[in-house]
């Protein structure tokens, strides 16, 4: 009998207890970008190389569906990270066709600076 109270002892050790972690908040799906408000055209500078002024630069919701895909083990999560990969290529190519991008840091400073002069100038004048 005494062995049987052992080993039934032993058992209650050996079982494992849930861990004690605190419950995850639960993330609520971000809301939709909000259109920009429209501005009179002569106002808005000009778009460098055809660019919507109003276009998406955010990786943040391709970023939340890839999480929420791989939390589901769902097979989406192939077709999100394409999408974030076209993402950064679109992007890019918004980049290389910006203004002053080939520029070096100094030289892009030594025209922010002249610019900011004229804008100076041209208010003081008005």
């Amino acid at each position: 009998m005494a062995s049987v109270g052992v080993s039934v002892g032993r058992q209650e050790k050996d079982t494992l207890q849930p861990p004690t972690e605190p419950p995850l908040p639960e993330m609520k799906p971000l809301p939709p970008p909000q259109p920009l408000p429209p501005v009179s055209t002569p106002l808005r500078p000009p778009s460098p190389a055809g660019v919507k002024a109003e276009e998406n630069c955010s990786f943040l919701p391709l970023v939340h569906n890839i999480i929420k895909c791989m939390d589901k083990d769902s097979p989406d999560v192939h077709q999100d990270l394409n999408a974030l990969k076209t993402k950064f290529q679109e992007m890019r190519k918004v980049v290389s066709a910006m203004p002053g991008i080939h520029l070096s840091p100094e030289r892009q400073q030594q025209q922010l600076h002249r610019l900011r002069e004229q804008v100076r100038t041209k208010n003081e004048l008005l």
